[in-house]
């Protein structure tokens, strides 16, 4: 299974998540905001991103755009995870680098099959 960088500030959402990935083979990762999500990128190297965008200190749309714009972690993959379900945000999402985007509340089957698909589209 993948190593998931899952960066979520809501510490009962990112617990959720977090046992639900895990619950299905993933080893999972957690930072809080986008700064400390770039420092865990850089160190754990994971196979996905899965980030909420309403992030304090650097959202989600801006730590996408760092990712992707590092030869490092460029190649990672990344699930914009949101409550904001506009177009706007959808193509925002995209625009500053995501992969993907799901809305919350979490349909964890929709997601899963998402996680795969990128996984399989990323694979070595």
């Amino acid at each position: 299974m993948a190593k998931i960088l899952l960066i979520e500030d809501d510490a009962l959402n990112r617990e959720m998540i977090a046992r639900r990935l895990a619950w299905e083979g993933h080893t999972i990762v957690t930072a809080t905001n986008g700064v400390d999500g770039l420092s865990a990128i850089e160190v754990e190297q994971p196979d996905l991103v899965l980030m909420d965008v309403g992030l304090p200190v650097l959202n989600g749309w801006q730590t996408a755009s760092h990712i992707k714009a590092s030869k490092q972690t460029s190649h990672i993959p990344i699930i914009a995870l949101t409550a904001y379900v506009t177009s706007h945000d959808y193509e925002r999402s995209l625009g500053s680098g995501c992969d993907d985007f799901e809305t919350k509340p979490v349909n964890f089957q929709r997601l899963l099959g998402k996680i795969s698909l990128l996984l399989s589209e990323h694979a070595v």
